[in-house]
């Protein structure tokens, strides 16, 4: 991880696109994950209005087949992955070596740093150092981002547009088709019950360590990452399509972005018969719905942010997004709840009983924010 302090007398090289709307939506998405999923259940206490209860409910992961809200804030942190390669896409292939490897070294230092970050989040040490390595937990959030960026880089830097949207179709496929007539030893293909999947057997032969919670299959398995890289590829095709200037306009950029991600919620629940949308299992239709959601979101971002500049609004998850992979890190090493609780707990139990819980909720935001604000003005930004 390198923290980079930006200095206006130093010009980059090469000048990338950046969209105010990505790092807010990024903000945005990773608001829920730092304690913004608590605020509808403050509401609830505070108000007992029971229409605060559907969207406390929408901050929970889906058992098992479904969909939730929750369930999209992982892929689309890996679309907006995507969407940043997207935007300044750099064919390798043709370029001499001792120019290609600098970025090469980049992309694999940035993988393995990943890695080893998803294993420090994990407390994936198990049960204290020495590390036993059969406690270890390798398979995480950050892993599979790393993976799903690496791979998608990889087709970027090495394939034209069509090469990689030819890949994308042939992953959705070929998962489909693994999951749902694959045959394997002690299990019967198109069973997509927890313990009895082709994840849930791929994860027991080949992934070492421990699982999250127990799970089977992991939620960050094996299987399962393989289809994350088409959710960075969608993002990688909205990238490109951003940064091209389009004869009718940014409204018609806007446009056409809502529709594909309409396309795909339509497709996604469509095959919902077939292969139900799943987060676990990753399954190609929840591919297609979280693309989706995906492209719709920052469609309204894009719309709000960067065509009709109302950009003050956006601020407060702007500057969420600009350190998003550091604040997330940080939401499990540091004790936030305690941090906010000797900060403002006096405060908080000056109130009336019923406004405890969603005021607690908004001093842990805002101890989070304000540590973010003070990277921010000092232009310190943590890239990976």
């Amino acid at each position: 991880m390198e923290m980079m302090q930006t200095n206006e007398s130093l010009a980059e090289k090469v000048k990338k696109p950046r969209l105010m709307s990505l790092d807010a939506l990024r903000g945005f998405d990773m608001f829920w994950i730092l304690g913004g999923e608590a605020l509808f259940g403050g509401l609830l206490i505070l108000t007992g209005w029971t229409g605060w209860q559907w969207g406390d409910e929408q901050m929970h992961h889906s058992q098992w087949h479904g969909f939730q809200f929750y369930d999209l804030i992982f892929p689309l942190f890996i679309f907006l992955s995507g969407v940043a390669l997207g935007l300044s896409p750099k064919r390798l292939d043709k370029l001499p070596m001792n120019e290609r490897l600098p970025v090469y070294r980049h992309g694999i230092k940035r993988l393995f740093l990943l890695l080893l970050l998803g294993i420090l989040y994990n407390h994936g040490w198990g049960a204290g150092v020495p590390a036993d390595p059969e406690k270890v937990r390798y398979a995480s959030v950050l892993g599979r981002i790393a993976f799903a960026w690496f791979f998608a880089a990889l087709l970027v830097w090495h394939t034209s547009l069509r090469t990689q949207i030819v890949v994308a179709l042939g992953i959705l496929l070929g998962y489909g088709a693994v999951q749902l007539w694959l045959p394997f030893p002690g299990g019967q293909a198109g069973v997509l019950s927890p313990a009895e999947s082709i994840n849930a057997y791929v994860d027991s032969i080949l992934l070492p360590g421990i699982s999250y919670q127990g799970y089977t299959p992991d939620p960050e398995g094996i299987l399962s990452t393989l289809p994350a890289i088409v959710n960075a590829l969608a993002g990688v095709f909205v990238g490109h399509f951003i940064v091209k200037s389009h004869p009718k306009g940014e409204w018609a950029k806007v446009g056409l972005l809502a529709a594909a991600g309409g396309i795909c919620l339509a497709v996604g629940w469509l095959l919902d018969v077939v292969i139900p949308v799943n987060k676990i299992l990753w399954t190609s239709s929840f591919v297609l719905v979280t693309s989706g959601w995906s492209m719709i979101l920052l469609a309204i971002f894009y719309a709000l942010v960067d065509v009709l500049k109302w950009q003050r609004w956006a601020f407060f998850f702007v500057v969420i997004g600009t350190n998003a992979i550091i604040i997330y890190l940080a939401s499990s090493l540091v004790d936030w709840k305690y941090i906010a609780l000797s900060v403002f707990g006096g405060v908080v139990a000056t109130l009336p009983a019923t406004s405890q819980p969603l005021a607690a909720v908004i001093s842990l935001l805002a101890v989070q924010w304000l540590v973010l604000y003070w990277l921010y003005r000092r232009n310190i930004f943590f890239r990976i």
